[in-house]
């Protein structure tokens, strides 16, 4: 290999993985902050306290303490042993969505190399998904998404592995893929992505053998659904269903698409490529098809309440057909004229050198990433620079950020009486009730699902001895309400939000 093909190789290696730098610095941040920095996260722990407690967090949410939860319950199970161990923390959650996070990048790149052989062709695989803005974001957050894409990249590879001529090794992997796709079907219900991928590659490859491990399939999610639907008395369908039936906002998904090609295009016009050359001179592999429901699913971030997480599934398959396209592209050129040849080797590297300056982001404080965006040229005002442009998630929270949370949980522990708070991080921060859940209890008043009579009149009764507000995501009576019987009464600002404090008027 000549020695500027090495070299173009260990910059986009050396690129890369400075973005995964960045990623484990961003992950170790959100563990020492001790609130919501994601508004919903602390509402996420409190799922998971609900679950060690033995007890169902999908329930009648128009009775005293207005909550319930939209949410499978596999990645809050996962995170219940963490909380027996070490109690209720938002770190708990973190880690494992930091963790799965890397598996899902270690698979990718395992995918890449069974394939083409290429261990630098792997790991560049694997670490652009970690590199992806949308992955950054959310992949350290206490949410379930990431936690979703690990079981579906997991399903993936091994039923990828399924089409060789050992029939005992085919079978384990049958069960492992389907396993895996079960458990990531009850983390989150964006896994319809990746079973249509999955029992469309098998019907493809085997029809009898895809119809019998689809009856199986639907049997065993069927009986599971129908169980915990019986044992929270209908609400888990009210709830994990129902309420997930938003309506769509104007305009949302063609920005976000937008946004998406802009920040991958290098990745998902060579996955394209790799998607056409299968379907006219080879076979249809399950990426491809991983990749086209991955996108098809995407659509749905139009949906009110629904964001950049939508399109990482196929991020994820992106970087596996990039890779195998890459490879195929370098092992095919060694019969070609040599000055090709070289040039293809030389712009490979370059392509994935290309996609790293298409995601750069990186915090701009500091001794070390302030040199490099002082480097770079890039503004050090907020703290942190993106180039997808503005967006809530990315920075680091600081000191002063923690100092501000730390201000108003006591203002919550301070309180005789419950608190109404849009984020379930201060009361649990200090072992007070968390009472409502507000943005559920938004979309099921959307959907006629919920009436909020009843916590109209606790609101009206001045039933909670301060309301804290970021979004002002409750039904419109409960704000309204709010607004009659509470008074604006301290604002204090956190990660860039500022939290207003409302308290009882006197004169009522």
């Amino acid at each position: 290999m000549p020695w500027i093909v090495r070299m173009l190789i260990a910059l986009a290696l050396l690129a890369f993985l400075g973005y995964f730098l960045i990623f484990v610095y961003y992950a170790v941040s959100l563990f020492r902050f001790p609130f919501d920095y994601d508004q919903g996260e602390g509402f996420e722990l409190y799922d998971t306290l609900l679950h060690a407690r033995g007890e169902w967090p999908y329930r009648n949410a128009e009775i005293q303490p207005f909550y319930t939860s939209v949410y499978p319950p596999v990645f809050h199970l996962a995170t219940v042993p963490l909380v027996w161990v070490f109690g209720a923390h938002l770190w708990t959650g973190r880690l494992l969505s930091s963790t799965a996070s890397l598996i899902a990048a270690v698979a990718i790149g395992y995918a890449v190399f069974r394939e083409s052989r290429r261990s630098w062709l792997a790991v560049v695989s694997g670490l652009a998904f970690l590199a992806s803005n949308y992955v950054y974001h959310i992949g350290p957050l206490f949410r379930q998404h990431m936690f979703m894409v690990m079981l579906e990249t997991l399903t993936v590879v091994a039923l990828a592995g399924t089409a060789g001529d050992d029939a005992d090794r085919r079978k384990r992997r049958l069960i492992a893929g389907l396993v895996c796709l079960l458990l990531a079907g009850f983390t989150k219900q964006l896994a319809i992505a990746t079973a249509f991928a999955a029992f469309g590659w098998l019907f493809l490859q085997n029809p009898r053998r895809a119809v019998l491990a689809g009856l199986g399939f639907t049997a065993m999610f069927t009986t599971i659904f129908l169980m915990i639907n019986r044992a929270t008395d209908g609400f888990w369908f009210q709830s994990t269903i129902l309420a997930n039936v938003n309506r769509t906002v104007p305009g949302q998904f063609e920005m976000l698409f937008r946004q998406w090609f802009g920040l991958h295009y290098v990745l998902l016009l060579a996955a394209a490529l790799r998607v056409i050359y299968e379907t006219y001179f080879a076979r249809i592999s399950i990426y491809s098809l991983w990749f086209f429901f991955g996108i098809a699913v995407a659509t749905l971030s139009g949906k009110f309440g629904a964001g950049e997480s939508y399109f990482v599934t196929s991020i994820g398959a992106a970087c596996v057909l990039s890779g195998l396209a890459f490879g195929e592209v370098l092992d095919r050129s060694r019969v070609w004229r040599p000055a090709f040849s070289f040039s293809l080797a030389c712009a490979i590297p370059m392509l994935y050198l290309w996609q790293a300056r298409l995601v750069l982001h990186l915090p701009t404080r500091g001794p070390i990433f302030g040199r490099i965006a002082h480097t770079l040229n890039l503004p050090p005002d907020s703290g942190y620079y993106d180039s997808q442009g503005y967006t809530q998630l990315g920075r680091p929270p600081d000191s002063a950020d923690i100092e501000a949370g730390w201000r108003i949980a006591e203002i919550v522990g301070a309180a005789r009486q419950p608190v109404l708070s849009e984020e379930a991080g201060f009361p649990l921060a200090v072992g007070a009730e968390v009472v409502a859940n507000p943005f559920p209890l938004l979309v099921m008043y959307e959907g006629g699902l919920f009436n909020p009579a009843e916590m109209v009149r606790q609101i009206d009764s001045q039933a909670y001895g301060v309301v804290i507000f970021r979004a002002q995501f409750y039904p419109p009576p409960v704000l309204q309400a709010i607004g009659a019987a509470y008074e604006p009464w301290q604002e204090i600002q956190m990660n860039g939000f500022t939290y207003r404090i409302l308290r009882p008027k006197e004169d009522r």
